[in-house]
C-alpha cells in the first residue's frame, strides 16, 4: 500500500464563516486574512495505491467554473489536480476510485472536466463514490447549501454510468469509513490502516490543525452542535488509538498527532505524510 498527497491548489473563504462563533482576535492568529477577511486554504487530497485499484480521496475545485465564480473564492497557487498526478506519472484513466467524503464544490469538483463544450467525467475508467443519503441531500439541497452543491459537478457522474453507493464502513481492507452529519449529511471520513498506525482523512470535520479544539465550528456546518459531539467522540478515539489526522484544508500543516494537555485535546507534532 501507498500513500500520495496530491496538493490541487489554494483558494479564500471568509474567516468569519470558517471558524464560526470563535472571535477573529482568537482564530487570526492561526490563519491570518486579507484586508478582505478572506483566508487561504489547502486542496489537499489523497491517493491511495491499495492491490490493484487507484484511489483518489477528493479531487478539488477543478477549474471549469466562470469567471465570476472564482472572482468569489480566489484559486491561486501552482499546483492543480492534473500537475499533481503527473508529477508522480499517474494519468486521469490510471484512477480506479474517486472517493468523495462529500459534494460541496471544493471537494469534487475537479471530477467533472470540459471537453470542448461537454460536460465528462475527468476519470473516465473509475468508480465514483458517494452514498445514497448523500447524494439525494445534494441533488435536492436546502437553502443553506445550494450554492455549495452544483449540479455541474454532481450529475456528470450518473450520466456516465460511474456513481456508486457506499453501503457499509468497511471500503477495503485497509480503509474504514467514518459517517459524520454535522457539516452535511452523511460526510464519510476514510480511517487508513498504513505501516501499523491509522490516520483520518479529516475532510471538514477538522479542516485544519486550528480546528482541533471544539468550539472551532464552521458557520458552514449545517449542525453545529452535532459536530462538536462528532469531534469530541472522534478526538477521545483518535487520542486513545493514537491515530494520526490528515489535512485536506490546511495551508501549511498536512498531519498531526494528538496529546492531552489542561485545556482538552491539542495537536502533538505536525509532519508531512511522506515522513511516516
Amino acid at each position: 500500500m501507498q500513500l500520495k498527497v496530491i496538493n490541487t491548489g489554494y483558494f479564500k473563504l471568509d474567516g468569519g464563516a470558517m471558524f464560526g462563533v470563535v472571535p477573529k482576535s482568537m482564530w487570526y492568529k492561526l490563519n491570518p486574512a486579507d484586508q478582505n477577511n478572506m483566508c487561504t486554504w489547502a486542496m489537499r487530497c489523497l491517493l491511495i495505491q491499495d492491490e490493484n485499484r487507484l484511489i483518489l480521496i477528493d479531487n478539488g475545485i477543478g477549474n471549469k467554473q466562470s469567471e465570476k465564480f472564482f472572482s468569489y473564492y480566489y484559486l491561486h497557487g501552482e499546483d492543480s489536480l492534473e500537475k499533481s498526478l503527473k508529477a508522480i506519472g499517474v494519468d486521469y484513466q490510471d484512477i480506479t476510485d474517486a472517493f468523495l467524503t462529500h459534494l460541496h464544490f471544493d471537494h469534487c469538483g475537479g471530477g467533472v472536466r470540459y471537453e470542448g463544450e461537454k460536460l465528462v467525467t475527468t476519470f473516465p475508467k473509475a468508480n465514483y463514490w458517494t452514498n445514497e443519503a448523500h447524494w439525494q441531500w445534494a441533488v435536492y439541497p436546502n437553502a443553506r447549501e445550494k450554492a455549495s452543491f452544483l449540479k455541474e459537478n454532481l450529475l456528470p457522474m450518473k450520466e456516465h454510468h460511474q456513481l456508486s453507493w457506499v453501503k457499509e464502513a468497511k471500503f477495503t481492507e485497509n480503509i474504514e469509513i467514518i459517517f459524520v452529519n454535522g457539516h452535511t449529511e452523511q460526510m464519510m471520513l476514510p480511517l487508513i490502516s498504513y505501516r501499523g498506525r491509522k490516520i483520518l482523512y479529516c475532510a471538514d470535520l477538522f479542516p485544519s490543525l486550528g480546528h482541533i479544539p471544539l468550539p472551532y465550528v464552521m458557520a458552514y456546518d449545517i449542525r453545529p452542535l452535532q459536530t462538536l459531539q462528532e469531534k469530541e467522540d472522534i478526538l477521545k478515539k483518535a487520542l486513545a488509538e493514537d491515530w494520526i489526522l490528515f489535512f485536506e484544508h490546511d495551508p501549511i500543516y498536512e498531519c498531526c498527532t494528538l496529546q492531552q494537555t489542561a485545556s482538552g485535546i491539542r495537536h502533538k507534532d505536525t509532519f508531512m505524510l511522506s515522513e511516516l
